[in-house]
């Protein structure tokens, strides 16, 4: 399989970022990475008035596709366009934002009255302080070790028919055989076209799963996938080991999901049987002060779930700075100190 690789951080163009040093970094958050799920937490945070930084690398999971599908009220829009009004956005309510990879997140000493800080370490050499964290680092997709497939990925090899399928519909589609799930793939794909045919690529159906796919007119071919066949920057076809090209205007894969949760999971936040870093509905995990949203914890979430998930995470992070505050203003009061 060759992995399409998404750093632990999403976007934020070197243009409009500035460098750790350039600020104190004490922060009330800190959101790791700064794609449609970290710039929403980032935007809801700055309107609530709390400190807040979004340190980000700048290589987003769907820099290869044109145009961002489904997200109601931008429907077509360039994700990098997304972003870039994102981080126009945040800023207008005092955000920072900090180009780097962070290295790791620790917990510091508790404060009295307080529940715990965190220390997020940057890949150039400065530390960040937070009293909440949350991550939203996406996740990389593996896929097939095809050629032609990493050249054509998120153009005309694709994965998800929600952000693809109606602009390649009722047009002859292929399926690429990658994961137990291709089958299940090949059937919705059937949704967006008559003409779809499933290589199997080394995944083996079971007798019903082959009716299954006659009986709703998907095509099988058994044979292994050389290369996908592009011409004039196009694809055109795929060739398979008999040396057949079929021809296809477009290809699905269905690609194994791999989470940039090493953050989460070196800060000691338990996972589900999955594999996956667990969180409540707001994205809490189990680690008290750390939060996640979007793709690093939900592999299925497009640009509109992830963006909806960090604001829940921001609303709930607030929620929570508040009922941190309560019990330290209280202490002051009574010690005569002012509010």
């Amino acid at each position: 399989m060759d992995e399409q690789t998404t750093p632990d951080t999403t976007q934020i163009g070197q243009h409009d970022a500035t460098h750790a040093s350039d600020h104190d970094g004490d922060y009330d958050v800190v959101v790791v990475g700064g794609g449609a799920a970290g710039l929403s937490a980032a935007l809801v945070l700055g309107r609530a008035r709390r400190r807040v930084a979004v340190v980000d690398a700048g290589q987003p999971r769907n820099a290869p596709a044109q145009h961002m599908q489904g997200f109601l009220g931008s429907d077509g829009l360039p994700p990098s366009e997304l972003l870039a009004r994102g981080r126009a956005e945040v800023t207008r309510y005092g955000v920072d934002l900090i180009a780097g990879t962070v290295n790791d997140i620790t917990t510091c000493g508790t404060r009295p009255g307080s529940r715990r800080r965190f220390l997020l370490r940057l890949a150039d050499g400065p530390t960040l302080s937070a009293r909440r964290v949350l991550v939203t680092t996406g996740l990389r997709d593996d896929i097939p070790d095809v050629p032609g497939v990493r050249e054509r990925w998120g153009r005309d090899l694709l994965h998800c028919p929600y952000c693809h399928g109606h602009e390649v519909g009722d047009q002859p589609l292929g399926v690429l055989g990658s994961t137990p799930e291709t089958v299940a793939h090949a059937h919705l794909i059937r949704q967006w076209s008559k003409d779809v045919v499933l290589f199997t690529n080394g995944v083996t159906l079971t007798a019903d799963q082959g009716e299954e796919l006659v009986a709703r007119g998907i095509g099988v071919v058994d044979a292994p996938v050389i290369r996908l066949v592009v011409e004039d920057d196009r694809l055109v076809g795929v060739e398979v080991g008999d040396g057949q090209v079929v021809p296809r205007a477009a290809v699905f894969v269905r690609p194994q999901f791999m989470p940039n949760a090493g953050l989460l999971t070196d800060l000691g936040c338990a996972t589900r049987d999955s594999g996956w870093v667990a969180v409540d509905a707001t994205g809490a995990t189990s680690v008290p002060g750390a939060w996640a949203a979007g793709n690093a914890v939900n592999p299925r979430a497009q640009v509109i779930t992830a963006a909806g998930e960090g604001s829940a995470a921001a609303i709930a992070i607030n929620n929570d700075l508040v009922e941190e505050d309560i019990p330290i203003a209280v202490s002051n009061f009574r010690l005569g100190l002012p509010v």
